[in-house]
């Protein structure tokens, strides 16, 4: 049945399709061709979800026949048409000729009169319900005439805090006009769209005081990997333009979705931005709005406190699985959402469908990884941080984990490739006639004005702006590396200057000196083979997880607490304690910095530890993941910062002072306690029930009930709430005494490289004896062999983690020969050993 509706101050009722102006209540997604899907969106989000919960604020939209009547009685579209005769987008000159032209032709012609008091009609009702001159945001809607999921997002213009009915005209009109702005006139010409079949909608929404609060930008997917269980919020304080623009370096919040939708509080990211500036009405001066300072004590703050990060994800889910209902696909969503500084009310301004990973259809495992001299030993290594760290002592171990060349600038990561070429450093839009194809575009932020040339650039590098701003969605759609919110990139970095972007290392992205040398390793997944030994991975940074949950696995063998403590924390847990007693000042300093949100400053070690962990697990969920207590030497806790002071010396601290013996020791008993809490908040508050704990350096039985004893003061109870907990077996009395350690743990997972020393009696950090150093050796695969073989006899679970099964494919047929349960592999060498494992199993059978 065809709707009717009172136009104006007609009142012969009118159908939906010839009205100028319409309620956003009176919109759903189903009419997008009238009022594009910007507001179509909110419309039927104010229809469907206000009773769950989400709100939406009030407004109009002008439609597409407005539009058109604007365009056919006042005569432009033969003028524009004029205009455009001969367009040439290569030519940026040119473009921008015709965009001014275009532009200000119709800026020159009035509206309609009837469209005019369309408006003021509509905008009188607003102001009925919120007072005289409301304050409004403008914003435009461009709708593809039989195209209605062409993605015009960014394109055309908005206007914030407009008051008063001239200026919500005056702005309506700039609107219209910005139909041909440079980078829609660029978009539909390489689509081959008709500009004139292009009809725009101008959706007029009451404001939300976010200038009073914080705005941001939200998905319901990762945006890097399209890992589909993870919600990403970034917020920054002010109107949520920065945010778009990337003019702002903003707060970045991840939400474990399974968990949250149980009820449960899976935080397991929070970065703090920089947030320099905010977007602040300008209620003395003439613009509309204006930027301002945020003063250094609040930019040491978190946006967003965790009850707002968890009902925005909670929106995220709601919004997510209704539009997926609609469209009848899993359908992620890309959201701007605001918090009112008068109310501190939260609300939806807009959500889209995300229109990068959501439209990925290939099925294949793509690797990027620096090679060569930074490579082997570099880049790739770091990428994984696999289990030969630890055969690095002391300062080298917490700063140098591989030879991997020191970065010229890092930011945030987006896409996960590299790429390479000279860079061109423009601080003006006014300058991209001097940039070249296949060089590196530097600046300070991109927006949608710049895709002209963003197509001509290898990568992208820039001093501010998130995840989520438009730069970012514009170089994700490109397939373009970007790396945003570097800070000083455009001081750094040199026009000319040969340089290498690496997004392929995690969410932190790098700019290295010079054309380094990478690899590209692309797998079809539908073409590797299954196995029955389980294959598990090696994990330690939560900053790649998401990009290796396509990498088959059975979940994560080993998680290293003490990379995390390294990489995320850098602060010995004892010095956060004993903060006050701290003798080394300049740690004091640092620590001060790490801690300014704290009032308790051991919390720091607790949520660190929590949302790295919890990233991990919620990568695999609900596969199995192993976490292992830390194992750091005295000599690497001593590097930490404020660790001297806590930690005694030891002549060979790789026998001495470590794993089990710590925890129960008064000397560390309270920094244990502390990754015992930072476990329980994984497992209870974060719902993240997959994680296995696993106790290293376990010398005796009794070490073992102490340990568990230790865990028990601290919540954690052995079985209660599905808790299991490993040990490690990598001593010669795991292997004699593994009948008794299977009576004390659920499950076992030998260290190759402790149990090769221990075995042959070799220092593994002297070069002296390193030729005798050798997982194959036959005394340590009979142990191996013996350790399998007992721990199975009493149903007890056995893998490896250790690096042997990683450099030798020989030795991972001798495990799957001895029926060992899990192989756990680093990341960059699963996918080899994976191959070797089913041809073993295969000869076998």
């Amino acid at each position: 049945m065809l709707e009717i509706l009172v136009h104006s101050n007609n009142k012969n009722p009118i159908s939906k399709e010839q009205a100028l102006v319409l309620p956003l209540s009176n919109v759903g997604i189903a009419d997008i061709p009238l009022v594009g899907s910007k507001n179509a969106s909110l419309g039927e989000m104010m229809q469907q979800l206000r009773r769950k919960g989400v709100k939406v604020p009030t407004g109009f939209a002008t439609t597409a026949h407005a539009y058109r009547c604007f365009i056919s009685s006042t005569g432009l579209e033969a003028k524009l048409k004029e205009i455009f005769v001969n367009l040439d987008v290569e030519n940026l000159t040119n473009l921008r000729q015709c965009g001014k032209k275009a532009r200000l032709l119709m800026l020159q012609t009035p509206l309609p009169q009837k469209l005019q008091q369309a408006i003021a009609l509509a905008y009188h009702k607003l102001c009925q319900n919120y007072g005289a001159d409301t304050d409004v945001a403008v914003r435009s809607s461009a709708i593809a005439q039989d195209l209605p999921d062409v993605n015009f997002d960014s394109q055309q213009e908005t206007f914030l805090n407009v008051r008063g009915l001239e200026a919500v005209l005056e702005s309506c009109h700039k609107c219209f006009a910005s139909i041909f702005t440079d980078r829609a006139i660029f978009y539909r010409q390489i689509k081959g769209l008709d500009h004139f079949n292009i009809a725009l909608s101008v959706g007029v929404q009451k404001m939300v005081r976010a200038d009073l609060a914080t705005a941001g930008v939200m998905f319901s997917i990762d945006t890097e990997t399209g890992f589909k269980d993870a919600a990403l919020i970034t917020a920054a304080y002010g109107l949520g333009e920065n945010v778009v623009q990337g003019t702002v370096n903003p707060d970045e919040y991840l939400v474990f979705k399974p968990t949250l939708q149980q009820g449960y509080r899976p935080i397991i990211k929070k970065g703090l931005g920089t947030k320099e500036i905010k977007m602040v009405y300008d209620l003395e001066g003439f613009k509309l709005t204006k930027n301002i300072s945020v003063p250094t004590n609040e930019r040491i703050l978190f946006a967003l406190n965790d009850d707002e990060i968890l009902q925005l994800a909670n929106w995220a889910c709601i919004i997510e699985e209704h539009y997926s209902q609609v469209y009848g696909t899993y359908t992620p969503m890309d959201i701007e959402w605001a918090k009112d500084g008068l109310t501190n009310e939260l609300f939806i301004v807009q959500a889209r469908k995300e229109t990068v990973q959501s439209q990925k259809k290939e099925n294949v495992l793509r690797s990027y990884w620096l090679v060569g001299e930074a490579g082997e030993k570099g880049c790739r290594e770091a990428r994984v941080q696999g289990c030969r760290g630890a055969e690095v002592q002391g300062s080298e171990f917490l700063n140098n984990f591989s030879s991997s060349p020191h970065p010229l600038v890092t930011g945030s990561s987006v896409g996960e490739t590299i790429a390479q070429g000279k860079a061109r450093v423009i601080l003006d839009i006014h300058q991209l006639h001097q940039f070249q194809s296949g060089e590196v575009l530097v600046t300070n932020h991109i927006d949608a004005n710049w895709e002209p040339i963003m197509k001509r650039a290898s990568a992208i590098v820039t001093n501010f702006g998130g995840r989520t701003c438009d730069g970012a969605i514009l170089a994700r759609k490109m397939g373009i590396p970007a790396i945003v919110g570097c800070g000083n990139a455009t001081n750094i970095l040199k026009t000319g200057q040969e340089i290498t972007v690496s997004c392929a290392e995690g969410q932190t992205g790098k700019v290295y000196q010079g054309l380094l040398p990478y690899e590209v390793q692309e797998v079809p997944l539908e073409k590797l083979p299954r196995t029955q030994t389980q294959i598990m991975l090696n994990v330690s940074n939560p900053e790649e997880v998401f990009g290796l949950t396509n990498i088959p696995n059975n979940g994560v063998g080993l998680v290293r607490m003490e990379l995390i403590i390294a990489n995320q924390i850098k602060v010995h847990p004892l010095a956060l304690i004993h903060f006050d007693e701290l003798e080394d000042q300049l740690a004091k300093y640092k620590i001060t910095e790490l801690t300014a949100q704290y009032a308790d400053k051991a919390q720091l070690f607790v949520d660190k530890l929590a949302q790295s962990v919890g990233a991990i697990a919620a990568a695999f969920y609900p596969k199995p993941v192993i976490v292992r207590f830390s194992d750091f030497k005295n000599n690497e806790y001593a590097h930490l910062l404020g660790g001297k002071q806590f930690e005694p010396t030891e002549k060979n601290p790789i026998i001495g002072w470590r794993g089990a013996s710590r925890y129960y020791d008064q000397r560390y008993r309270e920094g244990f306690a502390l990754e015992c809490q930072a476990m329980k908040l994984v497992r209870n508050q974060m719902g993240l029930t997959n994680v296995i704990l696993m106790i290293p350096f376990c010398r005796t039985p009794q070490e073992g009930r102490r340990v568990l004893a230790e865990m028990a003061k601290c919540g954690l109870v052995r079985r209660e709430n599905n808790l299991q907990v490993y040990v490690m077996c990598e001593l010669p009395s795991n292997v004699q005494l593994a009948d008794e350690f299977s009576q004390i743990f659920d499950g076992f997972s030998i260290g190759s490289n402790d149990l090769t020393q221990l075995t042959l009696g070799i220092d593994r950090n002297s070069e002296l004896v390193a030729h005798l150093f050798d997982e194959r050796d036959e005394a340590v695969q009979r142990s191996i062999a013996c350790a399998i073989a007992t721990v199975k006899q009493y149903g007890r679970k056995i893998g490896i983690c250790g690096q042997a099964a990683n450099d030798y494919p020989e030795f991972a047929r001798f495990l799957v020969e001895q029926g060992i349960d899990s192989i756990s592999l680093n990341p960059d060498t699963a996918l080899k050993i994976l191959l070797e494992i089913a041809a073993t199993e295969e000869r076998a059978h």
